[in-house]
Order: C-alpha cells, then structure tokens, then sequence
C-alpha cells in the first residue's frame, strides 16, 4: 500500500489481486446477496483509492482493508434502516450453486456439504459471523480482528469460541 500511495499504479494491481478473495467473501457473507455485495466490494476499492494518499500504516494492510470493508457493510445496514446485529435480512438469500447434472456423486457430496457449511456460517449470530469471516477469509489475528471491530481481544476471542461450537454442532454429522 505504501508503494501504491507513492505512485506506483502496479502495485493497487498487487494489493487487489491478494485481497480479492477473501475480501469479497467476507463481504458477501456479511450482506447475503450477490447484487449488494457487488456494489459493497466496489465501494470497498473505490474508497481505497480514494484514501491512498492519507494512509498511514497503522497496522498490516489486511487490518485496515477489512476496516474499510466493515464500515462499508455498517453503513449498508444503516441505509436499510437496520444494523450489524438485527437478524433479519430482507434482501433476497444467497441462491447456492446447482451442482450439473454431469458431476460424479462425491463431486455432488462435496457441494451438498459446502451449501450447509455456508447456511450454517450465514445462521450465527451477526458479531459471531463478522469474527469467524474476519479470521476464516482475512486471515486476520484475535488482535487484528480486535482491532477492525473495535471489541477487545477476549470478547472477539469469545465470538471466534462460540461461533466455532455452533458450526460444530450444527455439522456433527459431517464427522
């Protein structure tokens, strides 16, 4: 990011192409439909952009991306009227992949299991999802996340916890 905020347009190349992934998934999986996430991933570079002469690395660029990002789905929610915690999400739900017809059945199985991993992960508890997204698609820290979320470390500690025993208990019978 430094370089980038120096001038050297390659490197905005490098910085999206190594956060994209993750970034979009956590983004996705915060606002459940395709069409926001779209538009909030946008914002998200866009914004970056914008900021790249004020940066100040504070912390690895990860941490402030995701901060960036997580501001971005605060105010979607604010604009819906709503925030982070409230449960419901009237936007249309995320329509998993139909596996072709061509597919062998363990290619099937593998499917059938990831549409339960991502129902189960889009169940918990909004701070719970935000924690284990964080750390599962930023890769980030207990303190980095601490840090994006502006809770402190045994409280995102805990969320990490409890979502990691919900998922388990909902997935038992994938053991």
């Amino acid at each position: 990011m430094l370089a980038y905020r120096d001038g050297e347009a390659g490197a905005f190349e490098a910085l999206y192409a190594r956060h994209r992934g993750g970034l979009y998934r956590f983004v996705l999986r915060q606002c459940g439909s395709r069409a926001s996430a779209d538009e909030l991933f946008q914002d998200v570079w866009m914004n970056l952009i914008a900021a790249r002469n004020r940066y100040v690395p504070s912390a690895k660029f990860s941490t402030f991306l995701y901060q960036v990002a997580r501001n971005r789905v605060i105010d979607h929610y604010r604009a819906l009227g709503r925030n982070l915690e409230d449960p419901e999400d009237d936007e249309d739900p995320l329509d998993p992949p139909a596996p072709p017809e061509s597919q062998p059945e363990s290619e099937l199985e593998r499917s059938e299991t990831a549409v339960r991993l991502l129902a189960a992960v889009e169940s918990l508890p909004p701070l719970q999802r935000e924690a284990f997204l964080l750390h599962e698609e930023g890769e980030l820290t207990l303190e980095e996340i601490a840090q994006v979320t502006g809770a402190g470390r045994e409280t995102v500690k805990s969320r990490l916890r409890y979502a990691l025993t919900r998922l388990r208990q909902t997935l038992e019978d994938l053991r």
